[in-house]
């Protein structure tokens, strides 16, 4: 297999997706503007080998290559034109978003896709030259263990890059499910709900984290909680999604006070060693003891 396959943002997401997407044999270049960030993405990626090898799941041969596949780069600038994907995963701010399509859509890709879970692509397309080859390219967290991926078709859209993003999903191990652009989507609109009603439930003090999320799993077999996925998600990530939902459909989708008090006191969930359960070297430990006092 061969294919340039260009991921912006290295956060939980892009190194997740350039890390499978290596694994499927591309050339992955994964950009990051900030040193910091493209630092821990390089040791994180690091880790994921070598727990693959460890498990069995890859040889160190396979490593090798995997690894030999993928480039850090610092700007956009400095990926070289008419790649075959570029997947922009940066975080959930429109502005944001506009201003990195916009400079990787000058790169010419064959087809150009935002990982985006609540953004409307509509609203991404706006500005872009070729609103056609764009579309939504929804990967679930951890990107290399989650076999969905949600094609989100715009209405500019053209068939033939709704048609690329099946056959792209399939060359990455997804199975995908193709949805109408409106805000959140499929996923987001549905999980999210579940998601804040179970953080307005450890406000009210109806149970503790671990009990409703446990509530669940053993009564709707979910494979986790609302609370843990919240964590493993990024409460920063669902306080975006929520507000995003919010302007689009009104108070339902609300953030609780509880949420926005954690995203204020830094407990973002895994990725900060505490959000609704303490973290420790990427295992959950424990439930925490969230701030409950706050009101709904």
């Amino acid at each position: 297999m061969s294919g340039r396959f260009v991921v912006v943002g290295a956060g939980t997401m892009g190194l997740g997706i350039a890390y499978v997407a290596a694994g499927a044999g591309y050339a992955v270049e994964l950009v990051e503007v900030d040193r910091d960030r493209a630092r821990v993405a390089a040791a994180r990626l690091g880790e994921l080998w070598d727990r693959a090898v460890r498990r069995g799941r890859l040889d160190p041969a396979q490593v090798a290559t995997n690894r030999e596949r993928l480039t850090l780069r610092a700007a956009l600038a400095e990926v070289a034109p008419e790649p075959d994907v570029v997947v922009e995963a940066v975080p959930e701010r429109l502005d944001l978003k506009r201003a990195v399509l916009g400079e990787a859509e000058a790169l010419r890709p064959a087809l150009l896709g935002s990982n985006t879970s609540s953004i409307p692509i509509a609203e991404l397309a706006a500005g872009l030259a070729r609103p056609e080859n764009f579309l939504g390219l929804h990967f679930f967290n951890p990107v290399w263990a989650m076999t969905l991926l949600e094609i989100v078709v715009g209405p500019a859209t053209a068939v033939p890059t709704t048609e690329a993003a099946v056959v792209l999903a399939g060359r990455l191990g997804k199975d995908p499910v193709v949805v109408r652009d409106m805000p959140g989507f499929a996923t987001s609109r549905l999980g999210v709900t579940l998601g804040l009603e179970a953080i307005r439930m450890v406000a009210d003090g109806v149970a503790d984290p671990a009990d409703i999320d446990k509530a669940m799993v053993l009564g709707y077999r979910h494979p986790v909680g609302p609370l843990e996925l919240t964590d493993l998600v990024g409460l920063d990530v669902r306080l975006d999604i929520a507000r995003t939902l919010q302007a689009a459909y009104g108070d339902r989708f609300a953030p609780p006070p509880l949420l926005v008090g954690m995203v204020a006191d830094g407990r973002l969930g895994k990725k900060s060693g505490q959000g609704f359960y303490r973290w420790v070297d990427g295992r959950r430990v424990d439930a925490d003891a969230a701030p409950t006092g706050r009101t709904r």
